[in-house]
Order: structure tokens, then C-alpha cells, then sequence
């Protein structure tokens, strides 16, 4: 019987695809990304339609909230997990009946106007419902009390997405309701979270390595847990009353804070790796986007589909890319630095940020942020699947 991780991934004598949890779900996550735009670029123009009891905007929203950033959360905790609990990691087919469970919601929701009412919804739902279970079995038998905050996020996720389902199947507009919201609202925080304990702590390790003196504040101090009690008030408001200038207020001072925060990491001494500056410039647009939105609710001096971007495309695209390119690059036996293809990932991924925030300005500019967002996740494919696909170089 294995006793570690590698001994247990040895012993598994399938696919190397199923060696580990991120390698499935990052790999064909990147690729529902790409599949997802280019079903949403046509549906955008009118040429296109869907068998989907989604009206086209809701599908697109649903399609990367719940479906793409399902999938690297997937990827993320079944790695993570292994570590935080000393427990031996998920291998084999019991990963491989869970990656099924994802891609059975992704046709379900796809074709869900063809299935009887609900039906999408259960099928869809089924995958993160698995995955909590999981993370909590492991987390209780590990006595791994501190993640537990981790997997509330994931229980307030898989909510949001039943809410979305929710309003879709009683004739309301989900891209525009309160499960959109909470879905984003609980990936910000999970971003805010997490990120704000790896970004300090791979920033510090490379400092060290470097030889350079500079020291970014070490993770999860008062004033952090002080960031993310007002970044839970904020995001509370915005999930329940959107539109008020009180939400607004709040919301300035939440991206005050972060842009704080975030300068006690040391950013500026990160240029030369872009492993760590993608982290700190995905990372960034938590305060952009907070700013962005609450300027829009006091002084209407933003657009708010372009705000929300700043979070959806920006810190939720931008930070699980930058994580899938570092983990995958250390999980198979790579250098973590980043090569050509990585950086030109990173640049074409802010580039479609850019041009989905400036859209107001023509509706070019969508298309163009869509096809960049494109060559940024093909990209990703291309440059890390083989890897993926193949068995960790044994030392």
C-alpha cells in the first residue's frame, strides 16, 4: 500500500492524466475556456444559439464563473489539500468519476433546454457538492481546523450557483441576480484569502533566493485579518443591495485597504519573475475592481458590466492563470520560471482584460478582448498540456 503522494501516484498504472487532481481539471478547464468564448464570440454577434434554458448573457456568465473557475478550484484544493492535511491525495478513477461529474454539468448546461426542468441544475450541482464532501473529509479526518474557513467559501460557491440555477428556472435574468453576485462576491474573497497567504510567501522565498535584502510582510497579520473583515462587509452589501451609495462607500474603502495590503508585499521587487509579478498584477485587480464599482455607485463615473469585469476577467482569470502556470511548472518537474509562452499567456490575458474594460468605447473591442482571451487559454493548452498528459520525470 503506498505511504506517500509519489508512491501513490506510481502505483497508479493509468493515464498520467489521472495521477493528480490539478492535471485534469486545469488542463481541460483552460480548454472549456477556450471552447466557452468561442461559443459566446458568435452568440455575441447573433449568429449562434444555444439549446440552453439560458438566455445567451447568463449562459456566458455561467459558463466561466461556475464552470471554468469550478474546474481550477477543483485543480487548486485537491492539491492543496494533500499538503495542508498530510493526507494522501486523490488518484486514479475515483479522480477521473470526479472530472466526469464536471463535464457531465458542463453538456448538461450546455444542452439543458432539452433535459426536463431541473435536470441541469442537479447534474451541475452534483460536481461541487462531491468536491466539498471531499475537501470536508479530508479537512476533519486531517484535524486540519484552520481550512475550514476554505471550504465555507466553497459551500458559499456551490449556494450561488444553485441560485443561479434558481433564478434561471423561474424566469429571472441570473447575469444580472443576486447567485452572479454571491458567485463572484466568494471568489473575490477566496482570491483575497489564499492569495494573500501564497503571494507573500512565494515573494518572500524568492527574495531569499535572489539574495535580496527586502522583505514583504509576512501573511495573515492583523491588518490582514482586518482587510478581509471589511472585504467581507463590502462584499456582503454588493451581493445585497447592489445599487446603494452606502454599498458604494464601502466599497472604496475595501479597494483602499487592498492596495495597502498589497503594498506590503513588495511588488515592485518581483519584475524580473513573472511567475510573481502575474500573481501581483491578478492580485491587483481586486482593489481596481472594488474602486471601479464603488465609483459607479456614488458618482456613476464607471461602467458597471466594465467593473465587474475588473473581477471576473481580471482577478478571477488573471490569479487562477498565474496559479495553474506555477503549479503545473512545479508539480511535473519544471523550473519554476517563466519561459516566452508563459509571459506571452500572461500579456494576452491583460490585454483581454483591457480591451473588455475599454468595450463602452466601441464593440470592437469585446470581440478583441474574446479573442485574446482565446490565445491566452489555447495558449496555456498548448504550452503546459503536454506536460500534463505525461507522467513527472522521476528524479
Amino acid at each position: 500500500m503506498a505511504n506517500t503522494s509519489a508512491e501513490q501516484m506510481r502505483a497508479w498504472a493509468g493515464p498520467a492524466l489521472f495521477s493528480f487532481g490539478f492535471r485534469p481539471f486545469f488542463l481541460f478547464g483552460a480548454a472549456w475556456a477556450v471552447l466557452a468564448m468561442l461559443l459566446w464570440l458568435p452568440m455575441l454577434a447573433g449568429t449562434l444559439a444555444l439549446p440552453s434554458r439560458f438566455d445567451p448573457v447568463s449562459w456566458h456568465a455561467h459558463a466561466f464563473l461556475f464552470g471554468y473557475l469550478g474546474a481550477v478550484l477543483a485543480g487548486f484544493l485537491l492539491t492543496a489539500v494533500p499538503n495542508w492535511t498530510g493526507r494522501l491525495p486523490m488518484v486514479g478513477w475515483r479522480l477521473a468519476a470526479l472530472f466526469a461529474l464536471w463535464v457531465a454539468g458542463r453538456i448538461a448546461v450546455l444542452v439543458s433546454a432539452l433535459l426536463p426542468a431541473g435536470i441541469a441544475a442537479v447534474v451541475d450541482l452534483a460536481f461541487p457538492i462531491a468536491l466539498g464532501g471531499l475537501v470536508l473529509r479530508e479537512i476533519v479526518v486531517g484535524k486540519n481546523w484552520r481550512n475550514l474557513v476554505v471550504l465555507a467559501l466553497l459551500a458559499a460557491f456551490a449556494l450561488a450557483n444553485a441560485l443561479f440555477h434558481i433564478e434561471a428556472i423561474t424566469g429571472g435574468y441570473p447575469a444580472q441576480g443576486i447567485g452572479l453576485r454571491l458567485g463572484v462576491a466568494t471568489a473575490v474573497m477566496m482570491i483575497a484569502v489564499i492569495g494573500g497567504r501564497i503571494i507573500p510567501s512565494f515573494t518572500r522565498n524568492w527574495l531569499v533566493k535572489i539574495n535580496r535584502p527586502a522583505r514583504p510582510a509576512p501573511p495573515m497579520q492583523r491588518f490582514d485579518k482586518l482587510v478581509l473583515l471589511v472585504t467581507i462587509a463590502a462584499l456582503a452589501l454588493w451581493v445585497l443591495w447592489p445599487f446603494a451609495p452606502q454599498t458604494g462607500v464601502a466599497l472604496i474603502g475595501m479597494g483602499i485597504l487592498h492596495l495597502a495590503r498589497q503594498v506590503r508585499w513588495q511588488p515592485h521587487q518581483t519584475l524580473r519573475e513573472p511567475l510573481l509579478w502575474g500573481l501581483h498584477a491578478a492580485y491587483l485587480f481586486i482593489p481596481a475592481g472594488a474602486l471601479a464599482l464603488g465609483l459607479d455607485l456614488i458618482a456613476g463615473r464607471f461602467s458597471s458590466a466594465a467593473a465587474q469585469h475588473l473581477w471576473m476577467t481580471g482577478a478571477i482569470g488573471a490569479m487562477t492563470m498565474a496559479v495553474m502556470t506555477r503549479a503545473s511548472l512545479g508539480h511535473t518537474g519544471r523550473a519554476l520560471t517563466a519561459n516566452g509562452a508563459t509571459i506571452a499567456i500572461y500579456l494576452c490575458l491583460f490585454g483581454a482584460v483591457l480591451a473588455r474594460v475599454l468595450s463602452s468605447v466601441h464593440i470592437a473591442l469585446s470581440h478583441i478582448s474574446g479573442v485574446l482571451w482565446i490565445a491566452a487559454f489555447a495558449g496555456f493548452v498548448a504550452a503546459y498540456g503536454p506536460s500534463l498528459l505525461r507522467p513527472k520525470p522521476e528524479k
